[in-house]
């Protein structure tokens, strides 16, 4: 993988992690499209969502320092409890990424048409949360969980996590913008604990990898720069319901991905 191809995929992710088109989906594209397509295209999903999810940090930095200032007094508090549901929501992906690693990186290979058929899928439930009634509530227990769930699904390149996550919250009733904000904040420590594990693995196996190291690290400043602009702009689409047009954008690009695939 170049450094110009880094920087444009990088970009890619950055945009995409936020915004419900799937970032996954169209990192794949994009790979096939550049033809980049190499073993190391998870290692470098993995860089490039890392820096998103840093990304997300910059932008909840406030919310986050809150949080952990309640969750430090100890008590049963709205931020513990806060705090409660995000772990909740972890185990569905921490139990598909325990058991099922090897069959989620199978998919990563460049298969346009899988990627195309979940686009579609992603525009459904996005067009679907439009229309549901607006909730005004906030994530349940039992609903961080159903939530958790569909970010287990959402780990298939072409279902957007964003997307399946906040559709998932509205249709359950929760309000926009604590859907958003729940969706952003519960994919933090998932993402870096597999960051973390994923660069540990590339530190001790370097000759085991054909990209290189400035490639990543152009990949990583592009997400991140590209992620905390998509991160503010998501959370104003959000509250302003204008999900159709990204549900429309999924069906178009799906339908071209299946085509050329």
């Amino acid at each position: 993988m170049s450094w110009i191809e880094a920087l444009i995929l990088g970009i890619i992710q950055g945009l995409t992690e936020f915004l419900p088109v799937s970032s996954s989906g169209h990192l794949e594209i994009g790979s096939v499209l550049l033809n980049a397509q190499s073993s190391d295209n998870l290692l470098f999903a993995v860089v490039v969502h890392l820096a998103t999810a840093l990304a997300t940090i910059a932008v909840f930095k406030n919310d986050i320092l809150i949080l952990l200032k309640d969750i430090l007094k100890f008590q049963w508090n709205e931020s513990t409890q806060f705090a409660f549901k995000i772990v909740l929501s972890m185990i569905p992906v921490f139990v598909v990424g325990v058991f099922f690693k090897d069959q989620i990186e199978a998919l990563f290979v460049g298969n346009l048409t899988l990627v195309g058929s979940m686009l579609l899928i992603t525009g459904a439930l996005l067009l679907f949360a439009h229309y549901k009634k607006d909730g005004a509530k906030s994530v349940g227990f039992v609903g961080a969980i159903v939530i958790g769930l569909a970010q287990a699904f959402a780990v298939l390149p072409g279902i957007s996590r964003s997307g399946s996550t906040i559709a998932t919250a509205l249709i359950l009733g929760v309000e926009r913008s604590k859907a958003a904000r729940f969706s952003f904040l519960m994919v933090l420590i998932p993402i870096l604990g597999a960051s973390l594990l994923e660069l540990k693995d590339y530190a001790e196996n370097t000759t085991a990898h054909s990209i290189d190291a400035m490639s990543l690290i152009i990949g990583f400043i592009a997400a991140f720069i590209a992620g905390f602009i998509a991160c503010k702009w998501m959370i104003t689409i959000v509250r302003k319901g204008k999900l159709t047009f990204f549900a429309v954008y999924c069906f178009i690009i799906g339908t071209i991905a299946i085509i050329a695939g």
